[in-house]
């Protein structure tokens, strides 16, 4: 039985594309400062384990050098209580990983800022 997939609503955005320019650490960050609690971020598609592997990936080195970077910056973004970390099956081997978007704690600021600033 297959589930409907939620990641093609309106509220995510999806900035690592085929066709586009990679996500980096930056543009993660920038992303997380703006979004409304809910909206969410696709920031991979693929097998991150395995894209981020230099053996075994079909990325380029420095695709694979800025993927590893996202995914660590994702991780302290999550565990910096700032966004959640899910990921959804597209088919064989291939999920969409994604950074949905937390309240942001307490008054924007410096606090918020440093926050930020640990997560990158």
């Amino acid at each position: 039985m297959e589930r409907p997939s939620t990641i093609h609503g309106s509220r995510v955005v999806s900035i690592f594309g085929a066709a586009g320019p990679a996500l980096d650490e930056v543009g993660l960050s920038a992303w997380i400062a703006q979004a409304a609690p809910g909206e969410a971020l696709v920031y991979h598609r693929g097998f991150l384990a395995v894209d981020a592997t230099g053996a075994v990936s079909n990325l380029t080195p420095e695709r694979q050098r800025t993927l590893r970077g996202v995914a660590a910056a994702a991780l302290r973004a999550a565990e910096q209580r700032l966004v959640h970390l899910v990921q959804a099956r597209l088919g064989p081997d291939h999920f969409a990983y994604i950074a949905v978007a937390r309240p942001k704690p307490g008054p924007a600021g410096a606090a918020l800022s440093m926050r930020l600033l640990e997560a990158a």
